[in-house]
């Protein structure tokens, strides 16, 4: 029989469903880079190299916020448009949108896709593919008009821009907000709006909308009027997880970056009080893998910069626009490592036991996610003379898909923006994609072998 190469193309997709997501996001950073080295893309209507063009494009498919130039300044309106454009389709996740436009064509899914969208989208069951794509689809549109109107209000009648310039610069802002990217339209990302809550407390309502994961806001959306019948909300340990530890982090961030920046007259030493309140939260926000900063990241205290190198590469929630190693895991290991030290046979949380294949794989995420930073800091190290700190910071900002930069990203030598490129791209499909490709090929071991004990620590 003879397959077509529409078939063959169909079966590899069917058997490697992590492989195709791997494939799309390579894809679409591909074509952002082809079309943003076009002259119509630069504003001085140059031809880009293809080194920037390709850092543009994997940093927005990749939801980062890593720049090596202004995008305000560099880019033209239509390659402004090129990068949102690739925003959006990096935050709500090639297979995400396949697999709505497969919906909308056919009507239907078959068992295949539809366990490889839900893999991306980290669904409760297979049944509700539909209202979950759906239901992404209506959430991010609802989120990125809500705060690109207020935005928008908020730079016309505060700032007295046009009404046109307004309407941009808020909806741009909006959707890079939602989708955790980070990219901003001023050469100092949102530092002039410090002061200036209209601006930075919408913008971080989006970030922790959107990188809370969308599993969790369907889920508090869908029990939302069961909580209001009943009194209970009846959340799952994955919502319950994500949200008490999303809130803990980010009352954490704000507290720290408060104490360690307090009387840094760079930072926070010259606000009020409301003012260091004020921009001590928006840091905390913007280090779950946003980007956007309302202080000098580069004149910030080294502890403060480790601070946010730990809140960076915990990230955000499972399936949302944020990067790390995500919430849930950090939580599932502080479960295991609370229970190894009590003694206790089995790690429990929130009232549930926690079976031994999510500990493994919650350990698999945070190696692979340590071994990578430290490997690319190594790699950074030996081509750049920035100091150790600040070679850190970018490395896990890459790999976390935050942003967050000390000014190291555009100095770097072409061979260190390249280890940035990677670890932006890896970062994005996240580890536990690259171990899910491997796995389809795991074979089940008839025999188990013999138990032994080796020395630990």
């Amino acid at each position: 029989m003879v397959t077509t190469g529409r078939g063959r193309a169909r079966s590899f997709f069917s058997a490697h469903p992590a492989r195709t997501v791997v494939l799309a996001f390579a894809a679409a950073v591909v074509i952002g880079t082809g079309v943003l080295m076009l002259p119509a893309s630069a504003e001085d209507g140059g031809a880009t190299d293809v080194l920037t063009a390709l850092f543009t494009s994997t940093s927005a498919v990749c939801v980062t916020g890593l720049a090596v130039v202004d995008t305000g300044t560099y880019w033209s309106g239509f390659g402004e448009g090129v990068i949102l454009a690739l925003i959006q389709v990096g935050g709500f996740g090639i297979m995400t949108m396949a697999s709505l436009l497969a919906l909308l064509v056919s009507g239907r899914l078959r068992l295949r896709l539809q366990l490889t969208a839900q893999a991306e989208t980290k669904s409760l069951g297979i049944g509700d593919v539909r209202r979950v794509l759906l239901g992404v689809a209506g959430t991010t549109l609802m989120v990125e008009l809500a705060v690109g109107a207020v935005l928008a209000l908020r730079f016309r009648f505060g700032y007295g821009h046009s009404v046109g310039d307004s309407a941009y610069l808020g909806f741009f802002h909006a959707v890079s907000a939602f989708n955790n990217a980070g990219f901003g339209l001023h050469a100092d990302s949102l530092t002039r709006y410090a002061q200036d809550a209209w601006v930075t407390l919408p913008i971080a309502a989006a970030v922790i909308l959107g990188g809370i994961g969308f599993p969790v806001l369907l889920e508090m959306l869908r029990h939302r009027n069961r909580a209001r019948t009943t009194g209970r909300k009846n959340w799952t340990l994955h919502t319950k997880l994500t949200v008490i530890t999303t809130v803990a982090l980010l009352a954490a961030g704000t507290l720290l970056t408060g104490l360690l920046e307090w009387t840094n007259p760079a930072t926070l030493g010259a606000q009020d009080f409301w003012g260091k309140l004020l921009n001590s939260f928006f840091h905390s926000a913007m280090s779950r893998t946003a980007g956007f900063n309302s202080l000098d990241i580069g004149a910030m205290q080294p502890a403060t910069l480790l601070m946010t190198c730990m809140l960076m590469l915990i990230g955000g929630g499972s399936a949302g626009t944020a990067g790390g190693i995500k919430v849930t895991t950090f939580a599932v290991l502080a479960a295991a490592m609370l229970a190894e030290v009590r003694g206790e046979p089995t790690s429990a949380v929130l009232g549930r036991r926690l079976g031994p294949h999510v500990l493994r794989q919650a350990l698999t995420v945070a190696l692979l996610g340590i071994g990578l930073v430290m490997a690319a800091t190594l790699a950074l190290l030996s081509v750049s003379r920035a100091a150790f700190e600040a070679v850190l910071f970018e490395v896990v900002s890459a790999f976390a898909t935050v942003g967050l930069s000390t000014g190291l990203t555009a100095d770097l030598p072409g061979s260190g923006q390249l280890v940035l490129i990677v670890l932006m791209f890896i970062g994005r499909i996240g580890p536990i994609t690259l171990v899910s490709a491997l796995a389809l090929r795991e074979r089940t071991r008839r025999y188990e072998l013999p138990e032994e004990r080796p020395v630990i620590g």
